[in-house]
């Protein structure tokens, strides 16, 4: 089965070594630089609508599991979220004049927890006036940069859970650093027996559905997991997001970031602790 069939029978698509190895090591080696910076600030930073998500770890050092739009200010992620082979493997699905949602890294370092608990990506696509047709019209996107395995925390999927649209998930938490559990599948009408994981090679891409129930646990692996993300979406169903890709050429950011979900982009854009 082709990633198209597959995407739209499960909800998700795997496509094998997009990246090649000596890819991946640049990539993987600004991953970590834009991990330094975090760690340097030393708590949560906001530049417009670059953040550095910073929190203390169990032994008060700085821990950094997440950061968005990386792509503002480093070079090798901005060249990775524009490369002509997104479009290849989109444009059958989303058409080649899309705008970009999320640029994001995800890391988990050996040992720690790192949870996502169950979610839909649409959860996040806000306000809904905003996204139209969204099940139809946006992708997200994951870049394996280490091996994604049950024991590094890969990525758990409920396949064809897409196609019952918004579920009544438990949103009365924050997903970031809350587990998954079986009640809260049960509580949705999901069967926890069918969680599938979702393993992956470094230059691995994983595709899935903004209604797709998915979650990821810890990393009890000796090594750490980083994961890069980009959601893309059918630009003219869309009101937000800076532009990737028109008529399946890359577009470069503008002089100005523009509204993606940082509501206060315009009123308070300087950099500043949060």
């Amino acid at each position: 089965m082709d990633h198209v069939a597959q995407y739209r029978t499960n909800g998700y698509a795997v496509v094998r070594g997009v990246f090649s190895p000596d890819e991946i090591a640049r990539i993987a080696a600004a991953v970590d630089a834009v991990h330094a910076e975090g760690v340097a600030h030393g708590r949560a930073f906001r530049h417009g609508n670059l953040f550095y998500n910073v929190r203390t770890g169990a032994d008060g050092a700085p821990v950094v599991p997440m950061v968005q739009w990386p792509s503002y200010h480093n070079d090798v992620l901005n060249a990775v979220r524009l490369d002509p082979r997104w479009v290849e493997l989109l444009a059958p699905l989303i058409g080649g004049d899309l705008k970009q949602i999320i640029n994001q890294l995800h890391w988990k370092a050996p040992g720690s927890l790192g949870d996502f608990a169950w979610h839909q990506d649409s959860r996040f696509r806000k306000p809904d006036e905003a996204y139209r047709n969204l099940g139809s019209s946006y992708i997200q996107t994951g870049l394996a940069i280490d091996p994604h395995t049950r024991a590094s925390g890969a990525m758990r999927m409920i396949p064809n859970s897409h196609r019952a649209g918004p579920l009544d998930l438990d949103t009365s938490t924050e997903v970031l650093g809350n587990e998954m559990t079986d009640d809260a599948l049960r509580s949705a009408g999901i069967d926890p027996a069918d969680v599938i994981d979702l393993e992956m090679e470094p230059g691995d891409i994983a595709m899935w559905s903004p209604y797709l129930v998915h979650g990821s646990g810890r990393n009890s692996a000796d090594h750490q997991r980083r994961f890069y993300i980009n959601g893309y979406v059918r630009a003219a169903d869309c009101d937000r997001g800076e532009w990737a890709f028109r008529d399946g050429q890359p577009v470069p950011l503008g002089p100005e970031p523009v509204l993606v979900h940082y509501d206060a982009l315009h009123e308070n854009p300087e950099p500043h602790y949060v």
